[in-house]
């Protein structure tokens, strides 16, 4: 009786660290981010360009009568450039720190469930060379790398007032 209620115990302990992530890609890329802050999921909508705003922000949209800013991730994270038509993309709209954001991505794949104990830290060589360090860690997913990327430090301090005049 004793065994059951211990084997009950961590399986419970499992379920606690388990993290679901929304995988998508940028290019050949694998990438990952916490479900928590996906509010949803969309085909490419019509985006409006906004005058003198940074390169990395594509413009803004209309989503069921809110304005929100879109951003192209390929370009702010410095990832080759590949031309993609609209029709291909998908906009993740993510709530960071109550600011609804798009972000333009090449494909959503799937959502997962991973142990939070396979997620390692990014090594120390790659953090080192970015401004803002918004890896949170890297996983092995199916024989390859799903890069987890944390959207509450992927803008800048000045890049957040940007968007808060658009």
């Amino acid at each position: 009786m004793a065994e059951d209620f211990t084997a009950e115990r961590i399986d419970q302990d499992e379920k606690e660290k388990l993290m679901q992530l929304v995988g998508f890609t940028i290019g050949k890329e694998q990438f990952g981010v916490d479900i928590l802050m996906v509010q949803e999921i969309i085909r490419s909508a019509p985006i409006t360009s906004v005058p003198n705003s940074p390169d990395f922000i594509e413009g803004v949209i209309n989503l069921r009568g809110n304005i929100i800013p879109v951003i192209e991730l390929r370009k702010r994270l410095n990832l080759y450039n590949k031309e993609t038509s609209e029709k291909d993309s998908w906009i993740l709209i993510l709530d960071i720190d109550s600011r609804v954001t798009g972000f333009i991505v090449d494909s959503v794949t799937k959502v997962m469930k991973i142990l939070e104990s396979t997620i390692e830290p990014p090594p120390e060589v790659v953090v080192a060379g970015l401004e803002n360090q918004y890896i949170k860690g890297v996983c092995e997913i199916a024989d390859t790398l799903m890069i987890l990327l944390d959207f509450n430090r992927i803008l800048l301090l000045d890049e957040l007032r940007t968007l808060k005049k658009i």
